[in-house]
């Protein structure tokens, strides 16, 4: 298992080993959405937020 930091609070944020880029994980502490963004090193950023198209 790898461990990361959360962008928005520091919190660790423990990732499986399997983990792939682009996929979204939610920080237990903040429940904040983040994407890794690299697997080397292992880094994620805040996750895209998308956007409603309210039925568009």
């Amino acid at each position: 298992m790898s461990a990361v930091r959360c962008v928005e609070c520091d919190a660790t944020v423990d990732l499986a080993t399997d983990v792939m880029q682009g996929e979204i994980v939610v920080c237990g502490d903040c429940g904040t959405e983040l994407e890794v963004v690299s697997l080397s090193p292992l880094t994620v950023d805040l996750a895209p937020r998308e956007m409603e198209d309210w039925g568009e």
